[in-house]
């Protein structure tokens, strides 16, 4: 099957492999522009776009797909199909007519659940116990298009969004190629009820609030690994957690944000409902280390408060 694909990180590099080693025809990838990213700001190319060429499979960077000419070039490439996967750019309708059997987006959650930016993150901050790929038919909507085929997952208790991307990835890539090789499939419109929006992740988001629940905050660590580090301010400096477990407790009489005690064991923090043991932190700057590494630096003595 000739195909154009669309798409630009690692999770979308993922799928663009799978259907490459599959054997269907990439006609073109479309990917974002190069970017500037890294500690030095290099110009960078998208992951797709480094397997792409890599496989010698021509690539496209527009900046918007609204243009006629490049629309004109899509409609030239003969596609079957095109998949889009975390592509970054809206598709204009004109642009989702062109394929015989129209745009198919990879979406990373088990739709009407999590439409949008962040779904895998979303999921895992929400306690969400599964999660998985739906295989979606586009339309001019926000991933709201008729579900041609999902498979589910379950969310680990110590998963992260790192672990789990690679896990969604993975599937991703797999239902992509078992829905190529059943074109054209049944569509089933998606429900009204339980329609969730995973919207972008803020940095300001990553803020550790003491007065909440241990498990909310030790479900906000996971959803933020590795991106963008959930934090609290320690003497000015700030420490992300990336490893916290929660100690079911009896009612406390202490602040939100006391240390309660602290060994090589962990960090005890009082929280708003429970108590946090932080396992494993960074000071910015510096690398991540487990418990006793930090407190041989940084002594948190019981009763100190990590409010600032």
């Amino acid at each position: 099957m000739n195909l154009v694909f669309a798409g630009t990180p690692d999770f979308a590099a993922e799928t663009l492999r799978a259907v490459f080693e599959a054997g269907h025809r990439i006609v073109s990838v479309l990917t974002q522009p190069d970017r500037r990213s890294g500690r030095g700001m290099a110009v960078n190319p998208s992951p797709v776009k480094r397997f792409a060429s890599l496989s010698g499979i021509p690539v496209l960077q527009p900046e918007t797909l609204k243009d006629q000419d490049l629309q004109e070039t899509i409609r030239r490439f003969g596609a079957d199909v095109m998949i889009v996967c975390a592509y970054g750019l809206v598709l204009p309708q004109a642009v989702l007519n062109i394929p015989l059997f129209g745009c198919i987006n990879i979406h990373a959650s088990l739709l009407p659940r999590w439409r949008g930016a962040a779904p895998i993150q979303r999921a895992i901050l929400a306690g969400d116990t599964e999660t998985g790929v739906s295989i979606m038919q586009m339309d001019a909507g926000l991933d709201t298009g008729a579900i041609l085929m999902s498979e589910s997952l379950p969310i680990a208790v110590d998963e992260t969004a790192a672990s789990l991307h690679d896990k969604l990835a993975t599937l991703g890539g797999k239902l992509a190629v078992r829905t190529l090789e059943r074109l054209p499939l049944p569509s089933c419109p998606q429900l009204d009820k339980g329609v969730v929006y995973a919207s972008k992740i803020e940095k300001n988001e990553a803020r550790i609030d003491w007065t909440r629940p241990a498990k909310m905050l030790e479900c906000q660590i996971r959803a933020f690994d590795p991106f963008p580090g959930a934090n609290f301010v320690h003497r000015g400096g700030v420490v992300k957690v990336w490893k916290a477990r929660v100690e079911f407790t009896e009612t406390l009489q202490r602040t939100p944000g006391t240390v309660l005690r602290a060994d090589g064991n962990g960090i005890v923090v009082a929280c708003g409902e429970d108590a946090l043991r932080l396992l494993e932190m960074q000071k910015a700057g510096g690398r991540r280390m487990q418990a006793a590494q930090f407190l041989a630096g940084n002594p948190c003595p019981a009763g100190l408060c990590l409010i600032e």
